[in-house]
């Protein structure tokens, strides 16, 4: 078919598309609308960029505007459910400009942005909803949204869906819809996940699949420049010192790669945003407005945030990281083949990359031009720059690892050296007790002797000392000995589990029990040897402190 004017839509629609200086449609759009407007179900296998929102929202509008009926209160006649913000806001814009003569409403709701405008928006009823499966499912959970007077579903993206994780969702979401519906089932790739979801939702569908993977590459005059990862981000730098890039896509595989990729452009002078899942959906419109009015040349976004981008005139696409699926690959290039326009696509591949690039390559049957830039005059990453790098960072945790290790083997060989010559004064000074005959005499400097120790061991000895000073005279107030009190009795000479002799005042009405103790019974308050009144709480040597 050659013109709008052959595939039956209303006056009204051909009226728009006039205005928006639509004339021949686009394959996808040609085999899709007549099967649409005949209540058909539609299984399309079609790329972002060859006009499926047309072929699907052009139909809807035709049969709605066709059998006008008083809107329901929180009802929707169309469903469409979009993977991300971005394309749900497009989709819904392209929809508004198609039936600007209909009357028809066409309402959008995704995260991200206030929620009562949304409910407002709902609670009176619309005719064409767009939305995300996250936002869509709470405002379901609320009573904002019903579906019984639902006509016709559609499933845009599938693919990026099932990516997103958002199939439970989708579920969810399809078993609250009618019965007897028209169902549209759009998808740029068909895996098996996505095959058994189009085999349930579908009935009787008519297939539809345009623009195979080799024709979009074929646009694009590509190259692939292998390159150290930590030297990338300067040669992506002397790229944009070409002028030619002037509306150029960069593509990065994460959300903070991406932000750290526009930061670094931004230190080089290059007008240059980011967009991802982690903006909000302010910051993402302020930085396509900036992209398509050109007062920025580079803009820097993941796979999943670019599904929602659709702008004319990309110059170039950049791949900074290549995608871990190839697929993604072909949809990254042709942002910049879009309307049957040639494009640029350069890619960076370093050593970790190369498997993914075979993949590309199997997929689209060429192979593409290379350029080794892998021995440069670049300097030797600094520190921080050899982390962002995937073998980089590996390096740098090998490297502080066995620092660590080092380190640690020895303070334990010190440590050890330290207690070889505590235990050997430590038996000495006992056996110089045992020869006195007088343990409790002794008990002063054996204890001034361990206190003198235990600032040479560990914090965790130190607090121990000062917070518990009945452990250190080997005898506690009431409570079991520490379990190292066996250990601490044999490195004064005596043997394991014997206690020492105490002194008269605090020997009455304790049994001794192997090394379990029981609680004294004698007055908070008594004499010491010197006559002295003494709390119970008191440290016995002399000079002791207070226990707190």
């Amino acid at each position: 078919m050659t013109n709008f004017n052959e595939l039956g839509l209303a006056a009204p629609i051909l009226k728009a598309l006039e205005t928006l200086g639509y004339v021949t449609p686009t394959p996808i759009q040609a085999q899709s609308i007549p099967p649409v407007i005949a209540g058909r179900d539609l299984l399309g296998i079609a790329q972002t960029g060859t006009g499926k929102t047309a072929a699907f929202s052009l139909p809807i509008i035709n049969r709605l505007a066709r059998t006008t009926q008083a809107r329901q209160p929180k009802s929707a006649r169309a469903l469409i459910l979009s993977p991300t913000r971005e394309l749900a806001s497009q989709i819904a814009d392209n929809i508004r400009e198609y039936s600007r003569n209909t009357g028809l409403t066409v309402t959008v709701v995704f995260g991200g942005v206030g929620h009562r405008p949304q409910v407002q928006a709902l609670a009176r009823g619309v005719d064409i909803l767009v939305a995300t499966p996250g936002r869509l499912l709470d405002h379901m959970e609320e009573g904002n949204v019903r579906f019984d007077a639902t006509e016709v579903f559609v499933l845009d993206e599938a693919d990026q869906m099932l990516d997103l994780g958002f199939m439970p969702a989708i579920r969810r979401i399809v078993r609250a819809l009618p019965k007897v519906r028209q169902n549209l089932f759009f998808s740029a790739t068909m895996p098996t996940d996505i095959g058994k979801l189009a085999s349930e939702l579908l009935n009787d569908p008519v297939r539809v699949a345009v623009t195979p993977v080799a024709t979009t590459v074929e646009r694009v005059s590509q190259r692939v420049i292998h390159i150290e990862s930590h030297r990338k981000k300067e040669l992506l730098a002397e790229l944009f010192a070409n002028p030619e890039l002037s509306r150029t896509l960069v593509f990065t595989r994460t959300k903070r790669g991406a932000d750290r990729v526009a930061k670094y452009l931004e230190g080089a002078g290059v007008g240059v945003a980011a967009i991802h899942g982690n903006k909000s959906q302010s910051q993402r419109e302020k930085a396509l407005d900036a992209f398509r009015s050109a007062r920025i040349r580079a803009l820097v976004a993941t796979d999943i945030a670019a599904r929602g981008i659709d702008i004319d005139d990309v110059t170039h696409v950049v791949n900074f990281e290549l995608p871990d699926v190839p697929e993604s690959y072909v949809h990254r290039i042709g942002r910049t083949a879009r309307a049957g326009r040639s494009g640029i696509a350069i890619s960076f591949c370093d050593h970790e990359e190369r498997t993914q690039l075979r993949d590309i390559e199997r997929l689209t049957r060429q192979t593409i031009e290379a350029e080794d830039r892998r021995n440069g005059s670049a300097p030797e990453p600094k520190s921080g720059e050899a982390r962002q790098g995937r073998g980089g960072r590996q390096q740098h945790r090998r490297s502080r690892g066995d620092r660590n290790d080092r380190h640690h083997d020895r303070n334990r060989s010190q440590h050890q050296g330290r207690s070889d010559q505590r235990r050997d004064s430590d038996r000495s000074h006992g056996q110089s007790q045992g020869r006195t005959g007088h343990p409790a005499q002794a008990h002063a400097p054996a204890q001034a002797h361990r206190d003198t120790r235990g600032a040479d061991q560990g914090a965790h000895r130190q607090a121990d000392a000062q917070h518990r000073p009945d452990r250190q005279q080997g005898r506690p107030n009431g409570n079991r000995p520490h379990q190292h009190q066996p250990q601490r009795d044999q490195r004064q000479g005596r043997p394991q589990g014997q206690r020492p002799q105490a002194s008269a005042e605090g020997s009455a009405g304790q049994q001794l029990a192997g090394v379990a103790f029981l609680k004294p019974s004698r007055p908070k308050n008594h004499r010491d040897n010197s006559g002295r009144p003494r709390h119970h709480n008191e440290r016995r040597h002399t000079g002791g402190a207070s226990a707190r």
